[in-house]
Order: C-alpha cells, then sequence, then structure tokens
C-alpha cells in the first residue's frame, strides 16, 4: 500500500500533456483521475483491434469544446459516435450564426423580453437557433424525398445533414470520414420536430431506428475489443453501454460528470457500476472523472493527439 510516493507537480513549461502525466503521482484527488482517463484514452488508441465510441450530450456543442469533439473526429480518432438531439440542433446553428458569451446569473425575464435564450453562461439570439435550424433540416428533407428517399434512420440523417455544413462542424467532418451518428433520442430537439411536421406533410415518410440499430449490433458481435469516451450521462452514455454489454462489455472507458452517484441516477453511476451489469468487462481499464468536460477534455485531447500522431507515424 506504501508503494507509490506522492510527488509535487514541478511545472517548469507549457507542455500539457507532462502536467497531466504529473498528476498520477500527485494525489491530487481528481487529478489524478484525469492522468489514469488521459493514460488509458492513450492506450485505446493504440489498440489497432479496438473500435471506438464517442458518446456526448448536447450542450458542450453551444461552447468551444465543439471545436475538440469535431478534431477529433477529423483526425478519425473515433469509430462512431452516440450523442443527443441537441448536439445536432448547435452543430447546424452555430455553423450558420453565432452564440455569444453571458453569465450564470442573468436575468432571463429580460433575456425572454429580448428574445434570447440561455443555456448556462452562453446566450444564444432566438433568430440565430429554431428559424436557422428548421430551414436547414427542411431544406435537407426535401431533397431526400426528390432523390425517392421514403426512410431514414438517425444515422442516415446526420450523414445527410454533414455533407450539407462547413468545416467547423462536427457532422460535416463525422459525414465526411464516413464515422457513423447516432442519435436514439433524435425526436428530442429541432431536428427531430422537423422530421415529423415533414411527415406531415408526406405521410409515406419514415423514421426507422431499427437501421442504427442493425449498426449497432453489428459491432457488438464482430469488434475485437471496444472502447468508449463518455462525455456527461443521459442517453448518449447509457446507449453507448446498452449495445457493448451484447459483447460482454467495454474494454476501455472512460467517463466524465459532474452528477453524483447516490440519486441512483444513470448519470451519477460511476462507470464501474456497469461492470455489475455487463456493460463493461471486469478486466476493463476504466475510470470516471468528476468534473466538467469544458475544462478536463481540452486537456485530455491535447495527450490524445500526441499519442495518436506518434502512433500513425506523424
Amino acid at each position: 500500500m506504501l508503494e507509490r510516493k506522492v510527488r509535487d507537480i514541478s511545472i517548469d513549461g507549457t507542455d500539457v500533456c507532462s502536467i497531466v502525466g504529473q498528476m498520477m503521482d500527485a494525489g491530487g484527488f481528481t487529478a489524478r483521475s484525469l492522468a489514469i482517463a488521459a493514460r488509458i484514452l492513450e492506450d485505446m488508441l493504440r489498440d489497432g483491434g479496438c473500435f471506438r465510441f464517442l458518446a456526448f450530450v448536447g450542450a458542450p456543442i453551444a461552447t468551444g469544446l465543439r471545436g475538440v469533439i469535431r478534431d477529433m473526429l477529423r483526425e478519425r480518432m473515433f469509430d462512431a459516435v452516440v450523442t443527443t438531439c441537441g448536439a445536432l440542433d448547435h452543430d447546424i446553428a452555430r455553423s450558420s450564426a453565432d452564440y455569444y458569451a453571458g453569465e450564470f446569473d442573468m436575468d432571463d425575464a429580460m433575456l425572454a423580453d429580448a428574445k434570447i435564450h440561455r443555456l448556462g453562461n452562453v446566450l444564444i439570439p432566438l433568430a440565430n437557433y429554431g428559424p436557422t435550424i428548421e430551414g436547414m433540416v427542411s431544406r435537407i428533407l426535401e431533397e431526400l424525398y426528390a432523390r425517392g428517399v421514403r426512410e431514414v434512420s438517425s444515422s442516415d440523417i446526420c450523414r445527410a445533414i454533414g455533407s450539407h455544413m462547413d468545416e467547423s462542424s462536427f457532422l460535416h467532418w463525422a459525414s465526411r470520414n464516413g464515422i457513423p451518428v447516432f442519435v436514439p433520442g433524435i425526436m428530442d430537439g429541432a431536428v427531430g420536430t422537423q422530421l415529423w411536421l415533414f411527415a406531415q406533410r408526406h405521410r409515406d415518410f419514415r423514421l426507422n431506428l431499427f437501421r442504427d440499430a442493425d449498426m449497432l449490433a453489428e459491432v457488438a458481435f464482430r469488434a475485437e475489443r471496444t472502447g468508449a469516451l463518455m462525455l456527461g450521462g443521459g442517453i448518449a452514455k447509457h446507449h453507448t453501454l446498452w449495445w457493448n454489454q451484447f459483447r460482454g462489455g467495454l474494454d476501455y472507458a472512460v467517463y466524465i460528470t459532474t452528477a453524483v452517484e447516490y440519486d441512483g441516477s444513470l448519470s451519477g453511476a460511476l462507470v464501474r457500476e456497469a461492470i455489475s451489469w455487463g456493460k463493461v468487462r471486469q478486466d476493463a481499464r476504466q475510470v470516471t472523472v468528476n468534473g466538467e468536460a469544458t475544462l478536463l477534455v481540452p486537456f485530455l485531447y491535447a495527450c490524445m493527439l500526441r499519442s495518436w500522431k506518434d502512433y500513425r507515424g506523424g
């Protein structure tokens, strides 16, 4: 028990990976968890037989973390994405209009009168959100329908949207690099509402989520090993865990959350709890990092990027 000494962190430069690496021996509470997460992710990226999932909730796409997620997909670090409809909504909106910095304690009644939405400390003009999303999705659906498409999965919709987006978009890079994006709760957002409205005008148009399930089942039954980086909980985290139970669980699992486990929620559940459900293997490399994703993930990505470039030869 007394083999590893607590060592002071010494910062003599600006190498982020060196600082994160020192956290392993710093006895720094959550800092050590971050260092463990970095090592797991680096090893996962170097595992050529591992199918890698990236799961995240919608809110970070309203922030600058969108750029990190986009770059992960541009670099092809992950083989599939599981996310929420909110992520699609924000990705579309931010490719066409601007979001702004605000404060958590702003007067929401005043913002409503000014036609400004507040997401935490991010401000979103109404005109830059709903109308922007609705117009683009409606045009894309009309194009698909004109080409004879009568049935789509969530991954089909994400691929179609991504093909119309600019390079600032995570959907663009997923579509360009052939990375499927699964949205199990696609009806819970502006994109989903547009699908429903489109189907009201075109009664032979259908949403088929079974097609997504077929693709995920193929991964579950064929992958040699699987791993996941999960940012936030809810349906994106659970859907990733759920499909991996059919192959005996994830081999690598890193979960970043601000939720507590004491209410029994899925978002608060430590990733090791999933071992008892068969969703993470008993011998898996796994860690839960308690902290906010927009703060922690850029540091993890810096370590992942160096390891990824070394693995791929530059």
